[in-house]
């Protein structure tokens, strides 16, 4: 438990150092630290010494540190053994949805794409077995490297004391309530939640986001209504759901910064240049054009009668040389472009500027030939490796089996597919009563001997106290047992021994103790004998809840031997 006083600077397991609250809310603090073996800044959880859940919060957090989806906030370490109990992750920089509505909404393609990601990630929190419970504006973020983050899923629940029989459900109305705020800059859920203008509403029913916000199609505003119930349509009962109907909407690529306002960038307006007679005139620094010679009248020549006389070697030697001296007077032409204008066309010499005879544009020409060809030649050479490499791979050269493309193997090599998990009895590590209280009256006679819901006795029995009622006389709203699986897996079957008459049973599974952080598996009414609950889909997880919603005949809770079947891994 929490018991040390917690200030700007505290040092907690020897490295992480906090140096700014963030906020408080509800017994417990955020900071900004740095990790200093790391060298890095952290988000730090700790709490103050009544908060009432701090097992269950660093427990949910032990059980969120094993989420890999990287838009999932990433937990690096939970622990409450010591002085002060602390939930350490990675720190988000960025801008949270509400910041970027308090501009404007969101350009449909554009929140589509971002609620598509946080739907996907939430479905990999629920494949886990964790949810979140309470999604917010402000638990979606859009990060300065350019990726969305969402915050809190597993741990938020618990700090705020949230519980769901349907996760699920649950987390696929806050999903949906923030793509309708990603739409029409409205927030449609509860107002603690937000400081976004409230959705308007009919009988508290939100109105449709096309009656809210232009532009919105009919396809994403169908999606909306779906996840809130919203009109007469099937509602959808997954994120993994929600994920993939969103994957059918037209969706905009997000930019590579954070915010994501509506409006597109307006062009840049292009300078005013002032009209020149010619274009190497605007491209190209002044200087005095060069001007031709005057052409002699044709068959005319102007040589010396001793100059006609030398060889058709030597004319020809001649006028290449001053080709190339005409050529390097108008060089320096082209330098300033290197600096800071844009790069002319391929093809700027194929009519030769002014003030520079033809004949330089004809030897230019001909000095590329050599530089040309051997580019066409290195050209060539690599489209022969590819389609050599093309016509390999089709051929089933990169499979190692040479039967062709589709990699089939026959005789020794013929691959056998990998054998389908086997269903087994699952190993139950331990047995602990769980309860939520009204009001702080727990009930300590639950405490005794949970372990005989597991000792393979049918005859021993885990009991409680007897009520004034069948809703534990007002003092709790359920009761029960946990299991702790010895290794995680995916459960499939619950099998449970209920010596009593009615009431009402409730099953559920997860990778965190934390209730409200469950899947439901199902709900039975006890009948004196063996119930048996199928999750069906398995639900990956290692701890099992029963527990009473509602106490059986006599209004006292009874259960015998409980066992759990499933797949390891």
């Amino acid at each position: 438990m929490s018991t040390s006083v917690i200030e700007p600077g505290t040092r907690l397991a020897g490295r992480y150092r906090l140096e700014e609250r963030i906020s408080d809310s509800g017994g417990s603090s955020l900071w900004k630290a740095i990790d200093e073996i790391l060298a890095r800044a952290v988000a730090v959880r700790t709490f103050d010494p009544e908060f009432p859940r701090i097992g269950e919060v660093v427990t949910s957090a032990r059980a969120a540190s094993r989420l890999t989806d990287p838009r999932l906030t990433q937990v690096f370490d939970a622990d409450d053994s010591g002085e002060s109990a602390y939930v350490v992750s990675e720190w988000v920089a960025g801008e949270t949805l509400e910041q970027m509505l308090a501009k404007a909404p969101l350009e449909p393609g554009r929140a589509a794409t971002l609620l598509y990601e946080a739907a996907e990630a939430i479905a990999a929190a629920h494949a886990a077995g964790l949810a979140h419970l309470c999604l917010s504006p402000r638990d979606l973020v859009w990060t300065t490297g350019g990726t969305v983050k969402l915050l809190g899923v597993a741990t938020d629940a618990v700090l705020g004391d949230r519980y769901s029989d349907d996760p699920a459900a649950e987390d696929v109305r806050g999903l949906g309530r923030m793509l309708y705020a990603a739409l029409t800059a409205h927030w449609p859920g509860p107002e603690e939640r937000s400081d976004l203008p409230a959705a308007p509403a009919t009988d508290d029913v939100p109105h449709a986001p096309r009656q809210v916000q232009a532009g919105i199609s009919h396809a994403i505003d169908a999606i909306v209504c779906r996840c809130l119930g919203i009109g007469a349509a099937e509602p959808l009962a997954e994120p993994a759901e929600l994920a993939k109907a969103l994957r059918g909407v037209p969706r905009t690529p997000l930019p590579l910064f954070a915010g994501l306002g509506s409006a597109p960038p307006s062009p840049r307006p292009t300078p005013k240049r002032p009209a020149t007679p010619s274009t190497s005139a605007t491209t190209q620094p002044h200087q005095p054009p060069v001007q031709d010679p005057p052409r002699p009248p044709q068959g005319q020549d102007v040589r010396g009668p001793g100059r006609r006389a030398r060889g058709a070697h030597a004319q020809r030697a001649q006028q290449q040389h001053a080709a190339q001296q005409q050529h390097a007077q108008h060089a320096p032409h082209a330098q300033p472009q290197q600096s800071g204008q844009v790069p002319p066309p391929r093809g700027r010499y194929d009519t030769p500027p002014p003030g520079v005879p033809s004949n330089a544009t004809t030897v230019a020409s001909h000095a590329r030939k050599p530089a040309n060809r051997a580019l066409l030649g290195v050209a060539a050479a690599a489209l022969t490796v590819i389609v050599g490499l093309g016509a390999w791979a089709l051929s089933g050269g990169g499979s190692g089996d040479g039967n062709g493309a589709k990699g089939k193997k026959t005789g020794q090599g013929q691959k056998t597919p990998p054998p389908k998990p086997t269903t087994v009895k699952l190993k139950i590590q331990d047995a602990s009563q769980i309860q939520r209280p009204v009001n702080n009256h727990p009930d300590g006679t639950s405490k005794k001997n949970p372990s005989a819901v597991i000792d393979g006795d049918p005859g021993t029995v885990w009991e409680t106290q007897s009520y004034s009622n069948d809703h534990f006389g007002n003092y709790l709203t359920n009761l029960g047992v946990t299991l702790t699986l010895a290794t995680p897996a995916k459960v499939s079957t619950i099998r449970i021994g209920c010596p009593a008459d009615g009431g009402t049973l409730q099953v559920k599974v997860g990778a965190s103790r934390a209730p409200g952080a469950m899947h439901m598996v199902g709900e039975q009414s006890c009948n004196h004998g063996e119930l048996t609950f199928a999750a069906n889909p398995a639900v990956q997880g290692r701890y099992v809840l029963v527990w009473f919603t509602k106490l059986p005949a006599g209004n006292k809770g009874l259960l015998n031997e409980i066992s759990v079947s499933g797949t390891v891994g």
